[in-house]
């Protein structure tokens, strides 16, 4: 999986739920993706935090392929993110 199709697959997801306008405002960026491990580090608007985190779970397909992605960490900051 390439970082583009994770990363395209929550924002159609964004969306779908919420349409372009709350979609723009959670300010998504895809900051790390390791294809090896399948993990991604997001970063958005700490006040779409609830959004981001309600259009996640609906992501059910990824390039066609089925998928599921979970939540492990939410951190403040990149760097106590790393830290944990």
């Amino acid at each position: 999986m390439k970082k583009e199709e994770v990363y395209g697959a929550i924002w159609n997801s964004l969306l779908r739920l919420f349409g372009e306008y709350g979609a723009s405002q959670t300010d998504l960026r895809l900051i790390e993706y390791d294809s090896e491990n399948k993990r991604a580090v997001l970063r958005c608007s700490h006040e779409a935090l609830p959004l981001v985190k309600a259009s996640i779970p609906c992501v059910t397909r990824i390039d066609g392929r089925p998928a599921a992605i979970h939540i492990q960490l939410v951190s403040g900051t990149l760097k106590s993110l790393k830290r944990k």
